[in-house]
């Protein structure tokens, strides 16, 4: 990541290489099946059959989501024998929870926005109850 200073702000600029890899990492984020793929895989290897296992889908449209998770970097495919076995490879999801942290505070503000509110209904409720 290259970093320019402006004023007292900094504007950060990722080589485009790296803008590729986290496109690759939200495609491949952005699938279901292979959201399912990888929390499997927290557990440990798995072989292909093994991650298909779970879906209604041929070994070979397993395949193309596993791709998919390589091309992005989440995952390592290693061949023994005739056996391929799949490992969950977290750097580019740390790449990707960097990325969207710089929005995080977007959301917190309206939870915490929320969670006023809510808090203030739950002591308005609370001071009625008390009073009639």
């Amino acid at each position: 990541m290259v970093e320019y200073r402006l004023g007292r702000r900094y504007i950060n600029h990722m080589v485009e290489s790296q803008l590729a890899a986290l496109d690759a990492v939200f495609h491949a984020l952005g699938d279901a099946t292979r959201r399912r793929m990888l929390r499997d895989l927290h557990d440990g290897e798995r072989t292909v059959g093994q991650l298909a296992e779970p879906f209604a889908m041929s070994l070979a449209a397993a395949s193309k989501h596993i791709k998919a998770l390589e091309n992005a970097g989440l995952i390592r495919r290693e061949i023994r024998g005739r056996t391929h076995v799949c490992r969950l490879e977290p750097g580019p999801l740390a790449s990707a929870h960097q990325w969207l942290s710089f929005y995080e505070h977007y959301w917190t503000t309206s939870l915490d926005a929320l969670e006023r509110l809510l808090r203030a209904e739950d002591a308005a409720g609370q001071t009625k109850g008390t009073t009639t």
